[in-house]
């Protein structure tokens, strides 16, 4: 099992973290969010981080936090200014990588930092292994992180997500990183990838991040643990059998790592596997565990 944390972000740091929150710079500004696992006691003062903060997110209730959906509706208080919109970069090797940034009702902003680590390993499964990019699909895509990354790498990227406004932040953050061609589909992602294993498809990256509950475009419900083993029957399907890679992220409070580990060792056959936790190293000293992961190569 690994702790990934990255390592290579200029635009973006976890200042500190406790409480049931983080503070957070983003660019040139500094941001306070709710967060539910920090349980621990914030190291530095109240006081430091309003004096920081240029803004700071409340939820409304105290349901659970998912990572989609509008079940975090809330507001945001402003301290100092902050713009409307700002666009922060992410580098690695020679890939370069641009995201909008925006302060949503939900208390999202349009980026999760940790996920730089998977996109790493995209970058270097065709830097590394020398792979000719061929196709990759990234299923509850959001604003594409991973679609850029496989894009930027010159794979052929096909981009589902159930929610449009969140495909049209994608596109934008395609053309702000002056790439192009990432295929778009609103969609539900087991209804699409049922009709690809129809269609004979076949993708040499297969890419998923489902939450722990949410909806499609038509109503469609989603709950993890019932969707889960379906959707990687379907990508097992759709997968090239050789040289191919598959990434499984979830943020689902109260899961461990061995269960992603199972689940990879349930549907595929592969060369090599690595399974774990991403988080994110605080300056203050503590580290935000924001989730876990599995990822192959067969």
């Amino acid at each position: 099992m690994k702790l990934l944390s990255p390592d290579n972000w200029t635009d973006y740091e976890l200042i500190d973290c406790g409480n049931f929150e983080k503070l957070e710079r983003i660019g040139n500004y500094t941001i306070i969010r709710p967060e539910p696992q920090a349980l621990w006691n914030k190291k530095l003062t109240d006081s430091e981080w309003k004096k920081l903060a240029n803004a700071r997110f409340a939820r409304d209730t105290q349901k659970k936090s998912y990572r989609f959906g509008g079940e975090e509706n809330g507001g945001w208080t402003y301290f100092q200014k902050f713009p409307e919109n700002s666009v922060v970069n992410y580098k690695y090797k020679d890939i370069s990588i641009n995201f909008k940034i925006a302060l949503t009702s939900f208390g999202h902003i349009g980026l999760f930092p940790e996920q730089a680590e998977n996109w790493k390993f995209i970058i270097d499964f065709y830097k590394n292994t020398n792979q000719n990019p061929g196709k990759v699909i990234n299923l509850f895509a959001y604003t594409g992180g991973s679609s850029l990354a496989a894009r930027a790498s010159n794979a052929e990227v096909v981009h589902v997500d159930a929610v449009k406004q969140v495909i049209s932040w994608a596109n934008e953050n395609m053309q702000l990183s002056k790439l192009d061609n990432i295929r778009w589909i609103v969609e539900d992602a087991i209804k699409y990838m049922r009709r690809e294993v129809t269609r004979g498809n076949k993708y040499q990256g297969i890419i998923l991040d489902p939450p722990a509950y949410g909806r499609g475009p038509a109503g469609e419900k989603w709950v993890l643990e019932e969707g889960l083993p379906e959707l990687l029957e379907l990508s097992n399907k759709i997968s090239e059998e050789e040289n191919s890679f598959l990434i499984l992220n979830m943020y689902s409070l109260g899961y461990s790592s061995l269960v992603v580990d199972n689940l990879i060792d349930c549907h595929f056959i592969y060369k090599t596997k690595e399974t774990g936790e991403l988080f994110l190293q605080s300056k203050a000293g503590y580290k935000l565990p924001l989730g876990i992961f599995g990822r192959i190569i067969r």
